[in-house]
């Protein structure tokens, strides 16, 4: 299992504690999206927390978006995750680069922004999605995301993520670590809490020396006595198709696809999150016009 997410709780089970390795992963979104080094911290680290925070969900069929929308060189990001363990993600301009901040620190702000707002969109099956939102604090994605559970859950969030890019712009390491407060906790454990956090390494630090997930648990939490409750595999995976390109073509109207035979003859999509091409003739596209209604 080379990426995975372990979910455990305290002795008191006041505090939830999840801990990932997400490095192969992201070394795939580089793959997939050849992102610059800057590009390739953001994307993973987005993907890292969206594929923690997708496990968490209690129904089998609910997807989570996040967007972030920002003023950076990077445009939008975009993620979906489900409680399969299942991520993907995709930006507007993944291979963007801004210069590093100092040796060894990528500006992740400068690529995603440092204003702007975030939007988590939990799709339960239902008629509405349930959506959240809050403003960019840092861009530095750990920061935003821990600010909009404070501030549009109410719930205290110790978020660390991290990507190690190589300089020959492989990913060398990349994880997350994420811990939310239960009711009831006491102001002693909360304290003790506080300590950890203010203790944590970089979390792509603590895996390129060879930590693992369980390794950094008992090393930095071990005296709150957490119990690992699961361990969950996590994989990118993009769910496109033809047949969803195809149906997305048909809703934009006989009138548009008509106009595209017109002028192009052909019509090419590609996926944004997997970059999958898709090549429609105008044999096809007659066919989806006779299909629309």
């Amino acid at each position: 299992m080379e990426n995975y997410v372990i979910r455990s709780i305290d002795k008191k089970q006041n505090v939830r504690i999840f801990i990932a390795d997400t490095t192969q992963l992201v070394q795939e979104i580089r793959e997939i999206h050849e992102s610059s080094a800057t590009g390739t911290a953001a994307l993973g680290r987005l993907a890292t927390i969206a594929a923690i925070m997708g496990i968490t969900s209690k129904n089998d069929d609910e997807k989570l978006t996040i967007k972030f929308d920002g003023n950076g060189i990077g445009g939008k990001l975009t993620s979906v995750s489900n409680a399969k363990g299942e991520v993907k993600i995709a930006a507007s301009n993944p291979q963007a680069d801004a210069p590093s901040k100092f040796p060894g620190k990528l500006d992740v702000g400068a690529f995603v922004g440092r204003s702007g707002n975030i939007a988590i969109i939990r799709d339960y099956g239902l008629k509405t999605p349930y959506t959240g939102m809050s403003d960019i604090v840092t861009g530095e994605i750990a920061e935003d995301i821990a600010n909009y559970f404070f501030y549009s859950e109410q719930t205290p969030t110790i978020v660390s993520l991290g990507v190690l890019v190589d300089t020959d712009l492989s990913v060398r390491a990349a994880g997350g670590i994420f811990v939310q407060v239960l009711p009831g906790i006491s102001e002693e454990d909360l304290t003790k809490l506080g300590n950890i956090a203010k203790n944590l390494e970089p979390c792509s630090k603590m895996i390129d020396e060879g930590l693992t997930p369980e390794d950094i648990l008992n090393k930095y939490f071990g005296e709150l006595e957490p119990e690992i409750l699961e361990k969950q595999e996590l994989k990118y995976k993009c769910d496109c198709s033809r047949e969803r390109i195809e149906a997305a073509l048909i809703s934009i109207g006989k009138k548009d696809l008509q106009t595209i035979i017109d002028e192009d003859g052909q019509a090419e999509v590609v996926c944004e999150f997997c970059n999958t091409r898709y090549l429609f003739d105008k044999d096809d596209l007659t066919k989806l016009i006779q299909e629309s209604r």
